[in-house]
């Protein structure tokens, strides 16, 4: 199983234990963005973390090519 394949189960597994708690898939989500950029913190810099975040909200259209792709 590829690291995404069991991350993609994680969430999927979380979101049903949310639900049942009786918590939203958007509550959940921003749980887990505040505990992945806690784990990135342990080892990356502030400023690679900014880098990161910054890249994947510019190319969040899945339809478009990342920024740095040509055409």
């Amino acid at each position: 199983m590829s690291v995404y394949a069991l991350a993609k189960t994680v969430v999927e597994q979380g979101v049903e234990q949310a639900r049942e708690a009786g918590y939203g898939e958007q509550d959940l989500a921003r749980a887990l963005m505040n505990e992945v950029i806690a784990i990135y913190k342990r080892e990356r810099s502030l400023a690679d973390i900014a880098h990161e975040l910054q890249f994947l909200a510019e190319n969040l259209d899945e339809d478009q090519d990342y920024a740095f792709m040509r055409p």
